[in-house]
């Protein structure tokens, strides 16, 4: 294509490496040493930056391995494999050996270019045909990764076309701080009323008193095919809390009617496969998909309905939001790779009971916090979704932009 090469990344890096030994040269620590450590699980996991674990490490090996503006972190083994993450400014971290990191020569290419070119469908394909290793623990060489080839137009164009997409990805990341703004506020006012000012005479009462808990439905691989309903799973599930739009799986099996979900429906993690437990326990009210016409819930889930109409989904699912729900949920799991839900958990747990107007007068106040954040959602898959269509036409010169 006219103005445009075609060339292997590893042609437009001043430098490509893994980082420092995990248990040696930057062991995770339980205190704060001011340096931080990015890991593969950080990456895969979208963590923020103060979600990192802090690190030890030499002046020697910081300066070698700082991340700094502009550096492009790959993860290369593992089930995430391919994973990658942009370095938006200099930071007080370094990184570990699973994970390898693309300096730019920025006179040949931008990183912001090279990076949304390992965001296309292109590349995924690409990291399927050299990922190797064993069935559970793949793995990538540098050189191979260094071989991916992409389409190189110049720099000007470069940069039109990363304005591009990076200002549809600031409106998203702005739309997804909203509503944790929200989530704050409603948890926030959930604590002071219920929590600091609940009043001695409130009778002691067991959520089993005032809910049902329904299992999700088991499903086998070959049940997952292209349908109009879809299941909700930990997919769905935000790591740092809330609901995600694309984590659905299309579903054609068998269920029963206590596996359908609706918007505003009450859903919380029965298992969860990670070490830190992120998920175990957590709820999320449910938002349906213009693309389905049922939602189903899977086996990893429980659906929780209230008995008693006083008490509104948002009352409990703010409710599981609280540390103490948190305790107990971790309280009632067992298991070592997986960790189990206990069926007493949700059940056994004791709360001070308020009086039903006050839970009606809470719900007045929360409910508009919580449509507010499903219209951020619809427009967060909206913006999402023209992203991702733009994403390849623009990389391939399908669609040109103004320079």
């Amino acid at each position: 294509m006219e103005n445009r090469k075609i060339i292997e990344i590893g042609e437009i890096l001043e430098k490509a490496n893994t980082g420092l030994d995990a248990i040696k040269r930057a062991p995770i620590v339980e205190y704060d040493s001011g340096i931080k450590c990015l890991r593969i699980q950080d990456v895969s996991q979208s963590k923020k930056f103060e979600d990192w674990g802090f690190t030890e490490v030499s002046e020697n090996n910081f300066g070698k391995f700082q991340l700094k503006k502009g550096d492009i972190i790959v993860a290369r083994t593992g089930a995430t494999i391919g994973v990658n993450r942009f370095i938006n400014e200099d930071i007080n971290a370094v990184f570990n050996n699973g994970l390898i990191k693309l300096k730019v020569n920025e006179n040949k290419c931008l990183p912001k270019y090279l990076f949304y070119n390992l965001q296309s469908y292109n590349y995924w394909g690409y990291i399927d045909g050299i990922s190797g290793g064993t069935s559970t623990q793949p793995n990538m060489q540098i050189n191979a990764l260094l071989k991916y080839e992409i389409q190189l137009p110049p720099l000007p164009e470069q940069k039109a076309i990363a304005s591009v997409l990076s200002s549809l990805d600031d409106k998203i990341d702005l739309l997804h701080q909203q509503n944790q703004t929200l989530e704050a506020l409603a948890e926030t006012l959930f604590r002071q009323w219920f929590i600091e000012e609940a009043k001695e005479d409130w009778e002691e009462e067991k959520l089993g008193d005032l809910v049902d808990v329904f299992n999700g439905v088991s499903y086998k691989s070959d049940d997952l095919n292209p349908s109009t309903t879809a299941m909700v799973t930990l997919k769905s599930f935000e790591r740092n809390g809330g609901f995600r739009m694309d984590g659905f799986k299309e579903y054609t099996g068998k269920y029963k009617e206590t596996h359908v979900v609706e918007e505003g429906d009450l859903v919380v993690a029965h298992t969860d496969i990670t070490q830190d437990a992120a998920l175990i326990g957590n709820p999320v009210l449910v938002k349906s998909h213009p693309n389905y016409d049922k939602l189903v819930i899977s086996m990893d889930l429980v659906k929780v309905v209230s008995k008693n109409s006083n008490f509104t989904n948002e009352f409990l699912y703010l409710l599981m939001k609280t540390r103490e729900f948190k305790e107990h949920a971790l309280g009632y799991s067992n298991g070592s790779t997986v960790l189990h839900l206990s069926k007493k958990a949700i059940p056994e747990f004791e709360l001070k009971l308020p009086p039903n107007e006050l839970v009606h007068l809470f719900t007045e106040k929360v409910s508009h916090l919580i449509k507010k954040q499903f219209v951020n959602q619809n427009q967060i898959q909206t913006l999402t979704k023209l992203r991702d269509t733009l994403l390849p036409k623009l990389m391939s010169g399908e669609v040109r932009v103004k320079m």
